[in-house]
């Protein structure tokens, strides 16, 4: 698992496995913000960090954060708040199980602050989508989406408040078809 902030989506995950409601482990969870909470929501032995602006460039990082991840030999990476975009080389390495979580119906609002860009543009709807991994920053194909209504008064935080839950449940439906062997890459992955 690929994060880089307070790891909400990791959290949701890691209460389905210990409830029972996902069939699954956490082989690594790997960031580019050694500093960010959501490396403290699992053991010290999972956790994998380094500050990705020490490196030269994003494709020697993408490089050393693929090996870490390749040694743990997971069958899926999720990115799941992962605030950086990953290299063509990293990409390719992991395509056929790279997938992300996304906080918008995609493909509006790819990027940062979709929150605050769906109020700007006067969605009607804004909603969270997991998609395959591609160079191109949130254009892969799309797996699943939620929607939840703009509701008259909603800031950027009513709004993300009020989709996160669905978000969670959103990724935890794509992992469980995952897990199951009922996720296929798309062609070309």
């Amino acid at each position: 698992m690929l994060v880089s902030g307070r790891g909400s989506n990791l959290q949701a995950i890691l209460d389905a496995i210990a409830q029972g409601g996902l069939d699954a482990d956490i082989a690594g969870v790997f960031s580019d913000k050694p500093d960010c909470t959501a490396l403290t929501r699992v053991p010290a032995r999972l956790r994998w960090s380094r500050d990705a602006k020490s490196y030269a460039d994003r494709a020697a990082f993408d490089a050393e954060l693929g090996d870490a991840i390749a040694a743990c030999d997971p069958d899926w990476v999720v990115c799941a708040g992962y605030l950086r975009i990953l290299d063509n080389g990293f990409v390719r390495r992991f395509g056929d199980r790279l997938i992300n979580i996304h906080p918008s119906l995609l493909p509006r609002h790819p990027g940062l602050r979709t929150h605050q860009r769906a109020l700007d543009a006067g969605d009607a709807e804004h909603g969270a989508s997991v998609h395959w991994v591609i160079p191109e920053l949130d254009a892969g194909p799309v797996i699943a989406q939620v929607r939840i209504p703009v509701l008259p008064g909603d800031d950027a935080a009513a709004l993300a408040a009020r989709l996160l839950p669905a978000e969670h449940a959103l990724l935890l439906s794509v992992l469980r078809k995952a897990v199951a062997g009922r996720l296929s890459p798309p062609r070309g992955a």
